[in-house]
């Protein structure tokens, strides 16, 4: 069984399909390696996937808000958002400074060509869903 409890809100599917085939593969494969992550960090249990401003959104209990799109305006690019109020970008840029593209204090930012480092970006995601508790941590315990 596996220890790890996700509710999916039967939108998000809408929202994966309606992407363009080759940003749906990316989209899938920062999904996948959101709910990748969720399950290998022992405090999160529970995880709710649903839309946030029309965007695939992840929910923890001891998380910030992770959302990941993909929009029209800039058509090579896809993100992950996270809360720009947070510590989770800035203390991003501080340990990853030339391994990700950012926008502001709000996302890590991918071209549609680039190939994601995903162990580092799991270190980032772990982060998220864990934010309340990792917040007063050096470099969030990255």
């Amino acid at each position: 069984m596996d220890p790890l409890q996700i509710t999916t809100s039967p939108e998000v599917e809408a929202v994966f399909e309606r992407y363009p085939a080759a940003v749906r593969e990316k989209m899938l494969q920062l999904r996948r390696l959101i709910l990748e992550t969720a399950r290998e960090v022992e405090l999160v249990t529970k995880l709710e996937e649903t839309l946030k401003w029309g965007e695939p959104s992840y929910l923890t209990r001891h998380g910030s808000t992770i959302r990941i799109d993909w929009k029209e305006k800039n058509p090579e690019q896809y993100a992950v958002y996270f809360k720009c109020t947070s510590k989770l970008v800035p203390t991003f840029k501080a340990v990853y400074p030339d391994r990700f593209r950012y926008e502001g204090t709000r996302a890590i930012v991918f071209g549609l060509e680039e190939e994601i480092p995903e162990a580092e970006l799991k270190n980032c995601i772990s982060a998220g869903l864990t934010y309340h508790k990792v917040k007063h941590l050096p470099r969030l315990g990255l």
